[in-house]
């Protein structure tokens, strides 16, 4: 049996396309798709969020994007849902635009760089912008369209996640882990802290304090290298979700406002999605007036319409960065311990790849996010 330690969408993914293969499954988290998960904007754009340095990424986010239209329809399909449209997972694209002189040229220039490495982007005037956004200012310069990027809801693809598991019959634990049981040197299961709340008692009367496991599946996210040695950091994001009656935006609005970054990304049912903050702050979780001053005032600037609408939600994630910003996936150097955390701003883009890597389906790519790059981790 497996044992995953995190229910966030890397978690859940991986359980349940071990659950669908026949592999005999347990998730382990407290409070299942409320993390990292659960802040996300969903945005599905490894075109229109390549940088500079990180072509290892690129090629991750590309394949991942080419999985996501099979694991949407599957993933409706077992949750019993009326296709992928119930996960709002859309094709729209992404709108990259400048709002200043300064910002202009900056994405001109990484236009250049997209074009070089033959991405499909198209560079747009700021009247092109306004006429595929109606929403957007007037003082936007112009901008960059790429047209295979797309987004998803996170909290409709982890709710279905659930609901998956639940119909493979899949026990999933409401305790948080604290530390891996070893056995001669091997991890052979994980130890449960003590509940803060009485919780449910499993079908066969009791609430285990041990999972014993073939091989344990770390997908704690931030919390990871508290219960390894993987070198996984929290990197804050705080986002806030604005309500209309009608989308205000067709597609993802990524912009820069004087050298500050900041996005929106609609849903199908009105609410359009701010963020998103990145800081350095290790575990905390507050929602600051400042974090949530500068999103609204840079979507201001690009989308003025944005003051008008209802704030609906306001939240912050603690996203698991590493010291290269790829992910960790794979067997780690202890027997019986698989990763597959330090996804950062992706995990929500490559969850359908993480679950075929560790699946054996993708060896190439593999090897860009082997936990062997760092040292032994334990």
């Amino acid at each position: 049996m497996d044992v995953i330690v995190g229910g966030g969408i890397v978690g859940l993914s991986v359980a349940w396309r071990l659950a669908r293969s026949g592999r005999p499954v347990t998730v382990a988290d407290p409070a299942p798709a409320s993390g990292a998960s659960h802040a996300a904007a969903g945005m599905l754009a490894p075109v229109s969020e390549v940088t500079y340095t990180e072509a290892p990424l690129l090629r991750l986010g590309m394949a991942a994007l080419r999985r996501w239209p099979s694991f949407a329809a599957e993933l409706a399909e077992d949750a019993g849902l009326p296709g992928a449209v119930a996960l709002d997972f859309r094709t729209n694209g992404t709108l990259d635009v400048a709002f200043g002189a300064d910002d202009l040229a900056a994405l001109d220039e990484l236009a250049a760089f997209m074009e070089k490495l033959q991405l499909p982007v198209e560079r747009l005037t700021g009247r092109e912008c306004r006429r595929l956004e109606p929403m957007l200012a007037p003082a936007v310069r112009g901008g960059l369209l790429a047209p295979g990027d797309a987004w998803v809801d996170p909290r409709r693809v982890t709710a279905a996640l659930l609901a998956a598991l639940d119909r493979l019959r899949v026990p999933l634990v409401r305790a948080r882990v604290s530390e891996l049981l070893r056995d001669d040197g091997k991890v052979a299961g994980v130890r449960l802290a003590p509940p803060d709340v009485p919780a449910p008692a499993l079908a066969d009367g009791g609430v285990p304090r041990r999972l014993r496991a073939e091989r344990v599946i770390l997908a704690a996210g931030a919390w990871s290298a508290g219960l390894a040695g993987v070198p996984v950091r929290p990197v804050k994001g705080q986002i806030i979700r604005l309500s209309s009656a009608q989308p205000l935006l067709g597609r993802c609005v990524r912009g820069t406002v004087h050298g500050s970054s900041v996005y929106l990304v609609p849903r199908g049912d009105g609410e359009l999605v701010v963020g998103a903050t990145q800081e350095e702050m290790g575990f905390d979780t507050r929602v600051t007036a400042g974090g949530l001053y500068e999103l609204l005032r840079d979507a201001r600037e690009l989308v003025p319409g944005v003051t008008e609408l209802e704030v609906a939600d306001v939240v912050a994630g603690l996203r698991p960065g590493t010291p290269d910003n790829l992910p960790v996936i794979g067997p780690s150097g202890t027997p019986g311990l698989t990763l597959a955390t330090g996804h950062h701003r992706g995990g929500v883009l490559l969850a359908p790849l993480t679950t075929a890597i560790l699946l054996g389906e993708e060896d190439e790519l593999a090897a860009l996010c082997s936990p062997g790059r760092f040292q032994e981790i334990s």
